[in-house]
C-alpha cells in the first residue's frame, strides 16, 4: 500500500527540552523522504482538550497525511495507543493516546474508517522506560505508516465507537434569551473564543451584556478590531466561525480575566 509524505505533529512537550526533535529523530531514520510539519507544541502541560480542539480547529487544513498528536497525561497507564484511518479518497491517519484527543478531529474529517490498537510491537521501539511513548510507540508507528506498512498491521482492531469521546462542551440557551457558553479557547493575541456561534445571538442588536462571574461588562458585536474604540469590548467572528471576546491591540483575557473553560452568560444589553 502507498504511504505518506507528511506528518502533522501537535503535542504539548514545549520546545525547552529534546522531545520534540527526538521524536522527529526517530520518523526520519525510518521514513527519511516524509516531511514533519508542526501544527504547535506549545499546549498547556497535560491539557487534553486544549489539545483536541486545536487539532479540530486544524483538521480541515491537513493535506492527507499521518497526525501525530501527543498530549497523554496517562502515558505508561493501561490507556490504550491508538491510529485511526479518516477519509476516502483523501486518506489520512490519525495517531495517539486514546484520552479524547483525536476525537473532536476524527468528528471532523467525517469518521473512523478503520481503528487498531497499536499493540503490534514490531513496529515500536525498544523502550528503557514506559513514559516516552512518543518517541516509543507513536513516532516509529507513524514512520512505518509514511513507509507504506498497512494499519491493519499495527495491531488489533478496534471498535471506533469504543473510542474515547472528546470534551468539547456545548452553549444552551436559558429563559430571557441569555446564551451560556465558555471559554474554548485564548489565543496568543488574548482573544478569547466562546463556544458560541453567531447565529445564538439573532434575537439580540449590536449591543450585549456579557456576565463573567459576578460582573457584567458591556459588549458591541464588530465585524472588525478596527471598529472598537480603545478599551471598548468587542465580539467578533473569529477565523473559526465563532464568536470571541476581543479587544482593539490589547489582550481582552488579560482584561477580562478569562481563561480556558470559564463561563459566560450573554444577553441583550438593558
Amino acid at each position: 500500500m502507498a504511504g505518506f509524505d507528511t506528518v502533522w505533529f501537535l503535542s504539548d512537550y514545549g520546545l525547552e527540552d529534546e522531545f520534540v526533535g527526538v521524536v522527529k529523530a526517530v520518523i526520519r531514520g525510518i521514513a527519511p523522504a516524509a516531511a514533519v510539519v508542526d501544527i504547535t507544541h506549545g499546549i498547556a502541560p497535560y491539557d487534553i482538550r486544549g489539545g483536541s480542539l486545536a487539532l479540530a480547529r486544524s483538521t480541515q487544513y491537513l493535506s492527507p497525511g499521518v497526525v501525530l498528536a501527543v498530549v497523554d497525561p496517562g502515558v505508561g497507564s493501561d490507556r490504550r495507543a491508538v491510529a485511526v484511518e479518516v477519509g476516502d479518497e483523501e486518506r489520512a491517519v490519525l495517531v495517539g493516546p486514546d484520552n479524547g484527543l483525536l476525537a473532536p478531529a476524527v468528528a471532523m474529517a467525517g469518521g473512523a474508517r478503520r481503528t487498531v490498537e497499536l499493540t503490534n510491537a514490531t513496529y515500536h521501539l525498544p523502550a528503557p522506560g514506559p513514559t516516552f511513548a512518543g518517541r516509543d510507540v507513536f513516532a516509529p508507528v507513524v514512520a512505518h505508516l509514511c513507509a507504506g506498512v498497512d494499519i491493519d498491521m499495527l495491531g488489533e482492531p478496534l471498535d471506533p465507537l469504543s473510542l474515547m469521546p472528546g470534551i468539547v462542551p456545548l452553549s444552551r440557551q436559558e429563559d430571557g434569551g441569555k446564551v451560556v457558553g465558555e471559554v474554548l479557547w485564548v489565543d496568543h493575541f488574548g482573544n478569547a473564543q466562546l463556544n458560541v456561534d453567531p447565529e445564538e445571538l439573532a434575537g439580540m442588536d449590536a449591543h450585549v451584556a456579557l456576565r463573567i462571574g459576578e460582573k457584567t461588562r458591556s459588549a458591541v458585536r464588530v465585524s472588525s478590531f478596527a471598529e472598537l474604540r480603545q478599551g471598548q469590548v468587542g465580539l467578533m467572528v473569529d477565523s473559526y466561525g465563532l464568536l470571541a471576546v476581543v479587544l482593539q491591540k490589547r489582550s481582552a483575557a488579560e482584561e477580562l480575566r478569562l481563561s480556558a473553560g470559564d463561563g459566560v452568560i450573554l444577553e441583550a444589553a438593558e
